[in-house]
């Protein structure tokens, strides 16, 4: 549902405190891509499957309940890996998603 011209301007105005109070963060969020946030997603999830994996393969004689943490912690990391990699595939497939609906507009307004 589009803004009507009073919500509008509310907006814009937000816009303007946001940049004026904390400019650098307001440009961190302008430049942040969906491809860059996943990337660091799956960046930090793939560490979490070699922390555990090494775990898991350390502790396995000597504590099962350290290696039953990393075996957690290697099929969390799975899932998220591949929830963040089905993510970004499904929103690349089905054109621009809201984000990015949201950062194109927010650079043209500004």
């Amino acid at each position: 549902m589009p803004l009507n011209e009073r919500e509008q301007r509310i907006l814009e105005e937000i816009e303007a405190q946001f940049y004026q109070e904390d400019p650098t963060f307001a440009q961190t969020v302008r430049d942040t891509t969906l491809r860059s946030f996943v990337g660091k997603k799956v960046r930090w999830a793939v560490v979490g499957l070699v922390v555990g994996l090494v775990l898991m393969l350390v502790f396995l004689p000597r504590n099962q309940y350290v290696a039953l943490g990393a075996f957690i912690l290697i099929v969390g990391s799975t899932v998220w890996i591949v929830t963040a990699l089905t993510s970004r595939r499904t929103s690349d497939q089905g054109g621009p998603s809201w984000l990015d609906g949201l950062r194109q507009r927010w650079r043209r307004d500004s």
